[in-house]
């Protein structure tokens, strides 16, 4: 019989496409703050989504870069896996990673991989729980 893909490569499926995440940041006064974002995940379990510059989660993650993002249900009549992640988030406007990103669905947003109001939120997960209903979550750390 086949054997089960390792716990990696089960995480990296559930978010093989661009995918809408609940991501949590700490405001100054240490309340949660959550929104939405779409993520793109890299083999290596880094999470990256855009951002405008001068905004409220830019400065949140720049005072706490701890965040937290949920994401792989987006139907309530689909309750597949979903992932529950801790990481810490850096928000980087340097050329290499806002080209790096860059994709033709961003150019409703920005005008371009080079537009000053353009940048990078990167999360370094550390922590991954792979969750099925009904079933004990799966823990993968770095």
């Amino acid at each position: 019989s086949p054997t089960m893909p390792n716990l990696k490569d089960r995480i990296l499926d559930v978010v093989k496409a661009p995918f809408l995440a609940g991501l949590a940041t700490t405001t100054k006064d240490g309340k949660p703050w959550v929104r939405y974002v779409m993520v793109e995940a890299s083999d290596d379990l880094t999470f990256r989504c855009s951002s405008l510059v001068n905004v409220r989660k830019v400065a949140q993650i720049e005072s706490n870069p701890e965040v937290h993002l949920t994401c792989g249900i987006s139907l309530p009549t689909d309750m597949g896996p979903y992932l529950q992640i801790q990481g810490r988030a850096e928000f980087r406007t340097d050329s290499e990673a806002r080209h790096a990103f860059w994709s033709d669905r961003l150019s409703a947003v920005f005008q371009g991989p080079d537009d000053p109001n353009y940048g990078v939120v990167v999360v370094h997960a550390y922590r991954i729980e792979l969750w099925h209903v009904g079933v004990e979550p799966e823990f993968w750390e770095r």
